[in-house]
Order: structure tokens, then C-alpha cells, then sequence
């Protein structure tokens, strides 16, 4: 939508083909339905939030940065506001009026919009490319001089997000690098975890690591303090989806929950006998209520290793140690994400070594542009990834422009 209002602004007559019944399907999802559009924050550190080739971006968000976009919305009147980690939204809540906002663009700058139409082939001739659509009930063909492909990857398929871009782009001979799904809950390798579904923990730390060679060298690749959910199989929230970024294609891995990452290993030691010391004949599944979230406490006796029924003064040293270990460590084993389907992003797509970063064109293809998720970049979450569909959909609709108003030397 960014890309067709842009090249359209100049007067070009432009097509939007849209499989689709409505426009920005998964916009509408994004941010639990209340799009999270950007990160209120500058060039730098919107290159220091990309994981995946980052410096294939820095025209992209020259073109366009955070609060460019920022400005693009709020004078169409759409009011913006930022919360926690600089994330960016409408205050109104609403994904559907960043839709209907861009919706409005292309409307006012003549893009005709095909919804409920299929893209079933391109083809280039005589530095033309024609495309094959299918609306179900009938096939049409469109001759262009350019063509934007933005048809994002694979997370989400029940948006439209199928992979298609990467069969139009293997078509024109450009490489695609392997795809993962990216920003995932994980399932993981324990049991117990299904017993915990639906529990929010907040204000813990996730370290991350990962075993290099045969030697199994261990080395932390992710450790940072936030929020997280158990699932039926695993785990998932802010914490664990940032995580996974760095496993996705690593697995399996280890984590580690801090749940109390405030304490020291000794004043964590102070906490405990202090709460011991006020009931110490209490049973040991008794004692822990002021400590942890009710539904946690069995899971840890469990796990610790100490008797539920074991009288508060009859616990050990030794016991009460490896307690304080697994309250600052809590192993969890992730074995495989939960695929694209649930996946924020794709890691992978159409490689960037082909492709000009400052036009965002092919380098074999003139008049071929590529925009968003279906180009082999992705970054953490906190609006980060729609900054990058934004500012490379604006990049290729003023470099497609460029192209088709001026000699192609230009581009």
C-alpha cells in the first residue's frame, strides 16, 4: 500500500493486486489488533534493532525513518502515541485505521485496487512484464513497465502470506536464502510446562545458550529482563519471541528463567530464611506463597527435589541451596519453534546481494523492485519489522517513480 501510493503520487497509473478480500490483513493483527507501526526512535538505533543485514537497509530508512512515518500518519489524521520501549501506535487502539489511512492514499492518488485476485504468473518481454491474474471466476492479464513485489513471507499463511514473492522472484533467477520462522513461541522439551499454561510471569530474566563444535563450548547468545507466558508445549510473550531470534535455526538450545532476578544468590538465600524462619513448622509446598505466583510453587517443589511434606526447620543447607539455584536458573530445553503459522516474522527470503539497496531494484532485472518481509531481512520486535515494510515500500514506490519518468540509467 506504501509502495503503490507512492509510485502513484506522481500521476503513474497503478495496480494493486491483492489476493485478499480486504486490504492489510495482517496489519490487522499486528500488535494484538493494535498495530505497533514503528519505534519511536532514530536511523541508528533502528539499524542497531535489524538482525539480518542491516546495512542492505540504511537507504531504506534514510528514505523513510520512524519519524517520517510517524509524520506520514499524524497529517492524515491519524494521532499517534508511544509507550513502553519506544513502541509506537494509534490512539486509537485500532490496526484498522492505519489500513484505512493508506487505503485513503492510494485512493486519492488513483491506485485501482483488485482484491480477491491471484497472481498466477510474470512474465518479461521487451522490457514489459506482464502478469497473470485469477479472481476465481475469470483470468486477466496486466502489462507493466514495473512491478513491486511486497507479498511479505511465510509467517502468518492465513493472511496471504504464502510464499509466493520467492516463486516470482526464483522466476526472474534471483536466490532465495532459507527461510525459518522468526519472533516464535517455542515448544519445549519439558512436560511440566503444560501444567502452567496461560501463566504470565513478568519481571524475569531469559538467558539463552547455545553449544558451538564438538567440543560443546557454551556460549550466551540472549539474556534480557521482560515478560513471558507458558503454553500447552512451551513458552511464548515479549521475552521468549525476542529469543527466539537468535535460536530459530540453533534449536535445540537451553534457557533459563531468572524468577528472581532482583536478588542476589545471597540475598535471595536472606529472603528465603527470613520467610522460613516466621513458619518453620509449615510443610515445604506451604512456605513458598510469598515468593512465587501460586500456580509456579508445586511445579518448583517438584523440580527441587525436596519432599512437598518436608517440614520448613528440617530442610538442609544443601537443599535450600539447590532451591536458590533453580529459582535463579529455571531450565527449559526448546526443541523446535511453533512454525510459521504462529511466527511474527520470516527469517530468509529474496537475497539482498542482488538487489540495489539504495533503489531497492534487481541488479539483473530492470524495473523489478522487491519491498518488505519478502526480502531477507527482519529485526526484533517493538515496531521494528513494519518500520523496515514501511520505509522499503516507500523506497521502491520513488525509485519504481524514478523508473518509469526517467532514463533508466538514472535508477
Amino acid at each position: 500500500m506504501m509502495a503503490a501510493g507512492t509510485v502513484a503520487a506522481n500521476n503513474a497509473s497503478v495496480v494493486l493486486v491483492e489476493k485478499n478480500e480486504k486490504l492489510g490483513k495482517k496489519l490487522h493483527i499486528t500488535g494484538k489488533g493494535r498495530c505497533n507501526l514503528t519505534n519511536n526512535t532514530d536511523i541508528s538505533s533502528l539499524l542497531e534493532h535489524v538482525l539480518t543485514n542491516s546495512r542492505f537497509l540504511q537507504s531504506s530508512f534514510h528514505a523513510m525513518d520512524s519519524f517520517d512515518l510517524m509524520n506520514f500518519f499524524e497529517t492524515r489524521n491519524l494521532p499517534l502515541k508511544t509507550e513502553r520501549g519506544g513502541r509506537v501506535f494509534p490512539v486509537s487502539d485500532k490496526a484498522s485505521d492505519v489500513t484505512r489511512v493508506l487505503a485513503d492514499y492510494m485512493q486519492q492518488n488513483g491506485v485501482r485496487v483488485k482484491l480477491n485476485h491471484t497472481v498466477r504468473g510474470i512474465e518479461a518481454k521487451n522490457e514489459r512484464f506482464f502478469i497473470s491474474i485469477d479472481n476465481g471466476s475469470g483470468k486477466g492479464k496486466i502489462e507493466s513497465r514495473a512491478i513491486i513485489i511486497a507479498t511479505g513471507g511465510l509467517s502468518y499463511p492465513s493472511t496471504g502470506s504464502t510464499g509466493d514473492g520467492y516463486s516470482f522472484a526464483r522466476k526472474f533467477g534471483h536466490s532465495v536464502t532459507t527461510t525459518h520462522p522468526s519472533l516464535v513461541p517455542l515448544h519445549v522439551k519439558e512436560s511440566w510446562v503444560a501444567d502452567l499454561e496461560g501463566l504470565s510471569l513478568r519481571n524475569v530474566r531469559c538467558t539463552a545458550k547455545l553449544f558451538f563444535g564438538e567440543s560443546g563450548k557454551e556460549k550466551i547468545v540472549y539474556e534480557e529482563l521482560g515478560e513471558m507466558l507458558f503454553t500447552a508445549k512451551g513458552v511464548t510473550g515479549p521475552l521468549i519471541l525476542k529469543a527466539s531470534a537468535f535460536l530459530t535455526d540453533k534449536l535445540p538450545a537451553e534457557l533459563y528463567i531468572d524468577l528472581k532476578p532482583g536478588l542476589t544468590p545471597e540475598q535471595l538465600d536472606t529472603r528465603i530464611l527470613r520467610d522460613f524462619a516466621e513458619f518453620p513448622n509449615k510443610y515445604f509446598l506451604n512456605a513458598l506463597d510469598g515468593l512465587l505466583p501460586k500456580r509456579l510453587i508445586e511445579t518448583v517443589v517438584t523440580l527441587s527435589g525436596i519432599p512437598e511434606s518436608k517440614k520448613i526447620n528440617e530442610i538442609t543447607r544443601k537443599e535450600r541451596k539447590e532451591l536458590i539455584k533453580l529459582l535463579k536458573a529455571l531450565p527449559l530445553t526448546p526443541i523446535k519453534t511453533a512454525g510459521f503459522r504462529e511466527a511474527v516474522i520470516t527469517r530468509g527470503g529474496v537475497d539482498v546481494r542482488e538487489i540495489n539497496p539504495s533503489t531497492l531494484m534487481s541488479k539483473s532485472v530492470g524495473g523489478l523492485f522487491f519491498a518488505g518481509e519478502v526480502l531477507d531481512v527482519d529485526a526484533f520486535t517493538g515496531g521494528y519489522n513494519l518500520q523496515i515494510a514501511f520505509s522499503t515500500g516507500y523506497l521502491a514506490g520513488l525509485s519504481a517513480k524514478k523508473w518509469l519518468y526517467h532514463s533508466p540509467n538514472e535508477v
